[in-house]
């Protein structure tokens, strides 16, 4: 109970109440009796008269000098000050200071708590000004001694206006700690959501989002927490989509290794090269599955090593054309390279890149139909409309005249076995991860990647590598990687 939020801000709000009470009260009652007594030492001076006598003084003299006789003509004023004096709110010693227009101080009373020559303004503002012709030729200052004894109807005037600030401090208090208690359930009741829906995602509950609600700080809390909340749902959808695609994508070959090797087992098919071959073949895509799957993880976890130098664009893309020229020729597809003159060198892996160049021809060629073309273009990234930062890329396009991607696919293209086809072989399509595969690499080298298409007008990707800052070196190309 005690460590909870809204108990320990309401006990803080009660702390801070009861101190801004108990601290305003002390000060007003101090204040309140100075104040008073002010206010029965002028009502003294005023019942003497004395202002006026000052004043005929003054209009008789044209200055100070001898003004003592007047506060020795006042009844009661003798060497200790003025005495008891009549019934009234106080009784006790009555300390007179006067000064000039300038708050030199020209007479004080033997009582008078002061000890410097002058007042300042702030104490003059509070003194009794004496007026001659409308014109202010000194002021008085009535003080009583704070050990003076209260008088009963000085006591019941206190008495009361200590119980009004009393009461007034209970009811404050009060309003404070109920505006407490509301704060306190408001901070803490989205909060108490919030704790509940983590437990909630804590059991499996992925669907679970937190309420946007209070303060603006807890509300931007609440939206972290429902991005957080998205992006766990988004992940386990992914992972469960990855293992049922890896579970269907090893069904097939495992099913054909299991069926030929039953079917030899049975006699049904004779002990030939042949019928061993089927099953070696499937057992190849096995492998290639799984070193994509190993490939494609290990560059989005980004462990994967890249020995980037300077490197010639136009090089990667002449070697691959090279190795694709007979595959073009015998679908009846021409092959197009169109590199703009004297690119500068990018900072890449030449061999990554010339796996994801070949990744995209190999499906380029796969949609393109007879009689078709595929055009590579490489360019400056502003020129070609692919630039995606400020930095200095060079973009790469890969242009097809194929059937084109659908616009509810495009989104699609680059994950983790997407087919345009459902239905086509893996022996023809692959699994599905060799644009994925792409897209991590580009990602790895600091650049983007893309597609445009529109049905029935081919599609075009494309990627950027930023540029090298140094002098192109020979960098050797790893022949060894598959398409």
């Amino acid at each position: 109970m005690i460590r909870r939020l809204w108990f320990q801000l309401v006990l803080a709000f009660a702390l801070v109440t009861i101190v801004s009470v108990l601290t305003a009260a002390l000060v007003v009652n101090m204040r309140a009796g100075d104040e008073f007594r002010t206010f029965v030492a002028q009502n003294q001076v005023q019942q003497l008269d004395l202002i006026p006598r000052l004043a005929e003084y003054y209009a008789a003299h044209q200055d100070w000098s001898g003004v003592e006789t007047v506060f020795a003509s006042i009844r009661g004023m003798g060497p200790g000050g003025m005495g008891p004096g009549g019934p009234g709110m106080m009784r006790g010693p009555l300390a007179l200071i006067l000064t000039d227009a300038d708050g030199r101080i020209v007479y004080r009373s033997t009582t008078a708590n002061m000890t410097q020559g002058s007042l300042g303004s702030a104490e003059l503002r509070r003194a009794m000004p004496v007026m001659v012709q409308g014109a202010p030729v000194g002021y008085l200052v009535a003080q009583l001694q704070r050990d003076t004894a209260l008088s009963s109807a000085a006591h019941l005037f206190l008495d009361q206006f200590n119980q009004a600030l009393i009461q007034a401090g209970l009811i404050a208090g009060a309003l404070g700690l109920i505006s407490g208690i509301i704060v306190a359930r408001r901070l803490a009741a989205p909060l108490n959501r919030l704790a509940y829906v983590a437990q909630r995602l804590a059991e499996g509950d992925l669907t679970q989002r937190a309420p946007v609600a209070g303060p603006s700080e807890v509300a931007s809390v609440a939206e972290a927490f429902n991005t957080m909340a998205a992006s766990l749902e988004q992940a386990e959808q992914a992972r469960r989509r990855l293992i049922a695609d890896i579970a269907h994508e090893l069904r097939t070959p495992l099913s054909v290794i299991q069926g030929n090797l039953r079917a030899l087992l049975d006699d049904v098919f004779p002990l030939e090269k042949k019928e061993i071959a089927t099953i070696y073949d499937e057992t190849l895509l096995l492998s290639r599955l799984v070193a994509d799957l190993r490939e494609l993880t290990l560059a989005e976890a980004g462990q994967l090593h890249l020995y980037r130098t300077p490197v010639d664009v136009t090089a990667i893309i002449a070697r691959s054309v090279t190795l694709f020229a007979a595959h073009a020729d015998e679908k009846r597809v021409t092959l197009q390279m169109d590199c703009a003159p004297d690119l500068p060198p990018v900072l890449a892996d030449a061999d990554r890149i010339a796996q994801v160049l070949n990744n995209l021809l190999s499906n380029a060629l796969r949609h393109t139909p007879a009689d078709g073309i595929v055009r590579i273009v490489a360019s400056h990234a502003q020129q070609a409309g692919c630039a995606t930062s400020d930095t200095d890329m060079i973009c790469t396009r890969v242009i097809d005249t194929g059937p084109g991607i659908p616009a509810d696919d495009l989104p699609h293209v680059f994950d983790r076995f997407w087919r345009a086809d459902r239905g086509r072989a893996r022996a023809q399509g692959g699994a599905g991860l060799g644009l994925a595969i792409a897209r991590q690499l580009v990602l790895a080298h600091g650049g983007a990647i893309g597609v445009e298409s529109e049905p029935g007008k081919g599609a075009c990707f494309w990627f950027t590598l930023p540029v090298a800052r140094a002098p192109v070196t020979s960098t050797p190309l790893d022949a060894s990687y598959s398409w």
